[in-house]
């Protein structure tokens, strides 16, 4: 795909895979959008994509996007808090991106916001806060 990158899992077991091939790129609008392909295992009794894959996948798309926006490390910060209202449900084979929004950044800390997104309809806003690594000394 044209304009996006990839983001891996490290090591095949990781749980990051289960949702993978994760694609991102960042929009002209400056913020990150964070993409993955709902499928069965994804899904739940009614037929949707589970309320917990779609909290799994705002907790990558806070990592991937703010990485997207030049926030390093990211790979080895800790979520603080995360919270997701659902608005729809999701639908399995279709693509849904994370629209990532950075707020604010201290030293140690990113504030960030957005909206799952799927065939123009919002599935859920979220927002959420991590923290980087202290430096090495």
């Amino acid at each position: 795909m044209p304009g996006w990158n990839i983001w891996e899992a490290q090591g095949y077991e990781a749980f990051n895979s289960l949702f993978e091939p994760i694609r991102l790129r960042r929009d002209d609008d400056g913020r990150a959008r964070v993409r993955f392909w709902p499928g069965t295992r994804h899904q739940n009794p009614m037929g949707h994509v589970h309320g917990g894959a779609l909290m799994a996948f705002v907790d990558m798309a806070l990592f991937a996007g703010a990485h997207e926006l030049g926030l390093r490390p990211v790979t080895s910060a800790v979520t603080l808090d995360a919270g997701v209202q659902f608005i729809d449900g999701g639908q399995i084979g279709a693509p849904m991106d994370a629209v990532v929004e950075l707020l604010r950044e201290t030293g140690r800390l990113a504030f960030i916001r957005g909206l799952l997104e799927q065939e123009g309809r919002i599935i859920a806003s979220f927002s959420g806060t991590f923290r980087k690594p202290s430096p090495r000394q």
